[in-house]
């Protein structure tokens, strides 16, 4: 994996925090949090869409954001556990993974731009 595939996966990370800042900021700090994950996600997802493909950064950053976001509602704020819903996170992983494997990476294929 790539310093620009990094990228993506750092941005989707950040996206679970804004997505859970969203519904549970109340106070200032919670809201200036929310906000710095924002701009960080955006900012590498951008980064990272420099390098690769947008339509492949966009729905990697989304699908794992998807998954990383039910995962911590499950974990940290009591969503009910449905094996459905697991299973269909699976099927959007796999796609996610999928769209990694069959874009190339620019950089080590020496293509220049």
């Amino acid at each position: 994996m790539n310093a620009n595939w990094i990228k993506v996966v750092i941005a989707a990370v950040f996206e679970v925090f804004w997505v859970v800042g969203l519904k549970h900021a109340d106070g200032f700090l919670e809201w200036s949090g929310t906000v710095l994950a924002i701009a960080i996600s955006f900012y590498m997802m951008i980064m990272a869409g420099r390098k690769l493909p947008v339509g492949t950064v966009y729905a990697v950053f989304v699908g794992l954001g998807t998954a990383g976001t039910v995962f911590t509602d499950i974990v940290f704020f009591e969503e009910p556990f449905k094996i459905v819903k697991m299973i269909l996170i699976m099927v959007l992983l796999a796609g996610v993974i999928g769209l990694k494997v069959v874009t190339p990476d620019t950089e080590s294929e020496g293509v220049e731009s």
